[in-house]
């Protein structure tokens, strides 16, 4: 099918009980990834499943910073779909908030980009993440809150005063300009 396995698929599922099973296995290789690079602590992270998150990472093997074919982590992934309790569990097991994925986005960038407040919150708790970092479109997560429409995420970012506003991206626009245009 995609090369996923029964650990990875019951990781992506939420069906901690076949996942505590499969990681007894002393066969088990938690390091095939599918045909897109992902593992199954991607897949759980993805999906917002904590008790997995934290099964996986008991393990000694599992890296909280592996990427797949895309450059996305588990901690990306999390950011992205908003999961709040697992960006907590792979920050606590140093993930690297600043790696950046897919197209340059951080995990603070592409909470950002889908208006997931909670998560914007805990990432700008920490003092390791440069929130004026620029994904390939050269858009800081100020830009990308504003682009789309995310008004709460920007007032957030903008109580900062390490945020800058008057940023532009590749089109020349900053965050006033997007916001005003978009309403």
């Amino acid at each position: 099918m995609d090369g996923r396995t029964p650990l990875s698929w019951a990781a992506g599922n939420g069906h901690e009980e076949v996942v505590r099973i499969l990681l007894e296995r002393i066969d088990i290789n938690l390091r095939i990834i599918d045909e897109y690079g992902q593992t199954p602590l991607m897949w759980a992270a993805g999906s917002g499943h904590e008790g997995i998150v934290r099964m996986l990472l008991e393990r000694t093997d599992i890296n909280p910073d592996t990427s797949d074919q895309y450059d996305r982590t588990p901690l990306l992934w999390a950011a992205g779909n908003g999961h709040e309790g697992v960006v907590r569990i792979l920050l606590e097991q140093n993930a690297d908030p600043g790696n950046a994925g897919g197209h340059g986005q951080t995990p603070l960038s592409r909470a950002a980009e889908y208006g997931h407040e909670g998560v914007v919150r805990i990432l700008l708790e920490r003092n390791d993440d440069n929130p004026n970092t620029t994904d390939d479109e050269e858009r800081t997560s100020l830009l990308s809150a504003a682009c789309n429409e995310h008004e709460e995420v920007m007032k957030i970012l903008l109580e900062r005063s390490d945020v800058d506003p008057d940023t532009t991206d590749i089109y020349g626009q900053t965050a006033l300009s997007w916001a005003a245009e978009l309403g």
